[in-house]
């Protein structure tokens, strides 16, 4: 598997690399990002041949297939932190809960969120390459409230890692900030910076491209590396799982090997559509990748209209936090990949310097082939999530913004899929006052509240959080943050 850059080679680093270094270095030139060459369509018999295998042998015929260059012990050793889910032998649990409509459910990993299907096994394979180098990495996160969390928990006390985690105060729901200030293992930093998550993922690409940044690190004898989905290494393990999806749809004779299927995915920073965009271009039959938003609606504008427009917009804080992002950095993979490396330059510098492009009509037409979009109030998503209970169904409330899309005739005559995101746990609140009415109740109650109704535990792992010490209080303006990661890492050395 070969990768080259979005926006071109300034003649400062290789303009073709393979995975381990896309990896371990996601800065390209021009303020781009790495994306691999066009992918070949899969043999037509690789869905027939792996309708009997676990996730792990899926993905490991998967992962050899694209030519990772990574050693196959390292492989198996990561696919096999799977069996650390909820259920070994289904960590995706695919479930019915209508007439042609399911729930993949990504949340039954340890953090509850769908950001562990790709960064458990990121974690170990990006420290055992930083062990093999002999190297000390740095690894820079952003976080709306789940890859933080996930990041954290993959990089626990990993050898030769230490992790800074920016996340906007205020900007998370308390469940998700208390997984993250909570974490003590000592190779950790979390920073809380006054704004908003694209401030957070503005100030961690300044820095993965800061010469004086990077500068003081090698004097450090520290590398640097990216947990966010600017890192392919994450995008590759959220490709696995929709191919996992639409086997278990044909293991449940819901569908025959071949037909196509309809996608629904809550999307803000655009990764898990991207890695079913690269499904569909490997050849997985998909009808329509359908990109459900919260009332920051900027990626409906653009799928409908081919204009992203960021220029008259401010970020609305809503009940689905973790999708209240403008700036969806994925997004510029696909320009990529549609219309090459010149184009895309172009395109993400206007967005840059005057903040909005718009595709020709031609450009559009080749988005609107793929994909399809809607986005959903919170009011909606309130009583998409009233409803779901009421038929037996309990979802948080960004799984909900898909629940507006399936209904639309053009996809009711497929099988509809929607990828649920996070455990009810991580947004408690919304959930009771959906479920139960009433005034908004701190995480701690609301959880309680939920489960009372439902009839069911609170998890351990998230009931825990709440007595457990604060070991991150910092909140920062974001002119700080450079001198907070660095006094972290002097102190390590």
């Amino acid at each position: 598997m070969i990768f080259t850059e979005t926006r071109g080679n300034d003649g400062s680093r290789d303009a073709r690399v393979g995975f381990a270094s896309a990896l371990l270095s996601p800065v390209a030139s021009f303020g781009g990002i790495y994306s691999p060459e066009p992918l070949a369509p899969l043999p037509p018999d690789f869905l027939r041949q792996h309708l009997g295998s676990s996730y792990q042998q899926m993905a490991l015929a998967l992962l050899q297939y694209l030519g990772i260059d990574i050693d196959l012990s390292i492989l198996r050793e990561a696919l096999a932190l799977y069996d650390c889910f909820d259920d070994p032998d289904d960590p995706v649990p695919v479930v019915k809960i209508g007439e042609k409509l399911f729930v993949a459910e990504l949340y039954h990993g340890p953090t509850r969120a769908f950001k562990d299907m790709a960064l458990q096994p990121f974690g170990l394979i990006l420290s055992r390459l930083a062990q093999q180098h002999n190297r000390q990495y740095l690894i820079l996160t952003a976080t709306s409230g789940d890859t933080g969390p996930a990041a954290l928990e993959t990089f626990r006390d990993r050898a030769n890692i230490r992790v800074a985690c920016l996340y906007p105060d205020g900007g998370t729901s308390d469940v998700q900030r208390l997984q993250m200030v909570t974490e003590a293992a000592g190779n950790l930093k979390v920073i809380g910076i006054r704004g908003n998550f694209d401030d957070a993922q503005a100030a961690l690409k300044s820095l993965l491209s800061s010469q004086r940044f990077n500068q003081r690190l090698r004097e450090l004898g520290v590398s640097l590396s990216a947990a966010n989905s600017v890192n392919f290494g994450r995008i590759i393990f959220q490709l696995l799982y929709h191919f996992h999806a639409y086997l278990a749809l044909a293991r449940q004779r819901e569908i025959a090997l071949g037909d196509e299927v309809v996608l629904h995915i809550p999307s803000g920073n655009f990764g898990n559509a991207l890695g079913a965009y690269y499904a569909h271009r490997l050849g997985l039959p998909i009808a329509r990748i359908v990109i459900a938003s919260n009332a920051n609606n900027v990626l409906t504008e653009w799928i409908e209209s081919g204009r992203y427009d960021l220029s008259k917009r401010d970020l609305i804080a809503t009940t689905s936090p973790a999708m209240d992002i403008l700036k969806s950095s994925n997004v510029e993979r696909v320009l990529f990949d549609l219309y090459g490396a010149v184009r895309t330059r172009e395109l993400m510098g206007r967005l840059d310097e005057q903040g909005w492009y718009q595709l020709d009509p031609a450009e559009h037409a080749r988005i609107g082939s793929i994909f399809a979009a809607d986005f959903c109030s919170d009011t909606e998503s309130m009583q998409f999530i009233r409803q779901a209970f009421a038929g037996g169904y309990l979802l948080d409330p960004h799984t909900a913004t898909c629940f507006k899309s399936c209904r639309r005739p053009e996809f009711t005559d497929r099988v509809n899929l929607i990828y649920s995101t996070a455990e009810w746990t991580k947004f408690a609140p919304t959930v009771d006052q959906a479920i139960n009415g009433g005034q908004r109740q701190p995480d701690r109650a609301a959880l309680a509240a939920v489960a009372t109704t439902a009839g069911i535990e609170v998890p351990a792992v998230i009931a825990g959080l709440f007595d457990k010490p604060i070991a991150h209080p910092d909140i920062v303006d974001r002119q700080a943050i450079e001198s907070r990661i660095l006094e972290f890492l002097e102190s390590k050395t």
